[in-house]
């Protein structure tokens, strides 16, 4: 894990391709006056998000998740659903949430990998056609509040 510093400044990394909740991220970080980084394989519209860096990577499964993982730091938080992202960007300290505004913390992403695991299994067997729940109002709600109580805990004084 790479050792915290409170002169390195708080970001905001979004895993951005089918990310449900940028505009919501985007209100969030400028109103605690922090960096939000909107990272994809392309086809973001930057006009959209004027307040926003966006990062284009190169086409490739992983590239944005690489791309995040490397630059992922203990003050930095990450959005994003996928849960091997998530593993990888906590092993380097930083703050997780998913788009429906459940944290992946280090107590239980051991369980989000099995139960990913099990899942997919369930998937390659065919006893699961695989689809995800609809995103809810209230995930917006929830997905607000989490990330204002992760801002407001890394905030300096």
């Amino acid at each position: 894990m790479i050792e915290p510093s409170t002169t390195v400044p708080t970001r905001l990394l979004v895993d951005a391709d089918a990310c449900p909740v940028k505009d919501e991220a985007l209100d969030i970080a400028a109103r605690f006056g922090i960096e939000m980084v909107l990272v994809s394989n392309g086809g973001m519209r930057p006009s959209r998000y004027p307040g926003a860096r966006i990062v284009t990577v190169s086409a490739g499964a992983d590239a944005a998740d690489n791309w995040i993982a490397e630059e992922a730091h203990p003050r930095d938080v990450i959005v994003t659903a996928d849960i091997l992202l998530a593993a990888r960007v906590l092993e380097r300290g930083a703050a997780v949430i998913g788009p429906d505004g459940r944290p992946f913390t280090p107590e239980s992403i051991g369980t989000a990998l099995s139960m990913r695991s099990f899942n997919q299994h369930l998937r390659e067997t065919g006893e699961s056609k695989g689809y995800n729940r609809p995103f809810a109002p209230q995930d917006r709600s929830r997905f607000r509040g989490e990330l204002d109580r992760v801002l407001r805990r890394l905030a300096p004084g």
